[in-house]
């Protein structure tokens, strides 16, 4: 019994530190980010993969614009449209989270989210658009 207990521990050390590891994979890539911009998104291969099922020859144009260069007002837009709590919270709305799940609880489905833009930007950035609590919940670690 013993030995089931150890090898247990052990199985979940390594997990844990596979999840450490993940994550440290992730915090990189936001490291580098703030030097160099994405050439391509997880969000943005998704809908290119979409747009080529229809169209084989399909491409995605896109030209970065530097931070500097955006209208401070075009900046505020964007985050009041998106995430009106964003200065008020930690990345997460707790409150809009509650309210998406009993909305979602009287659909039967999932029709609501209650993402901030930060919980957006990590889906966009390294995950999938499907709507599952594993996506949910990799898009929470590394928000």
């Amino acid at each position: 019994m013993t030995r089931l207990v150890h090898r247990l521990r052990q199985l979940c050390a390594g997990l844990l530190l596979l999840l450490v590891l993940w994550q440290g994979w992730y915090l990189g890539w936001v490291l580098w980010w703030k030097w160099a911009d994405p050439g391509m998104t997880s969000f943005m291969s998704q809908r290119l993969d979409e747009l080529r099922e229809k169209n084989p020859q399909a491409q995605l144009k896109h030209q970065w614009v530097p931070y500097a260069r955006i209208a401070p007002t075009l900046k505020r837009a964007v985050v009041a449209s998106e995430d009106d709590g964003f200065i008020d919270h930690e990345g997460f709305d707790w409150e809009g989270i509650q309210k998406a799940l009993e909305k979602n609880r009287k659909k039967g489905k999932v029709v609501a989210g209650g993402s901030t833009i930060s919980q957006q930007l990590a889906k966009n950035l390294f995950l999938s658009a499907s709507k599952t609590p594993l996506r949910k919940a990799q898009e929470a670690i590394i928000t």
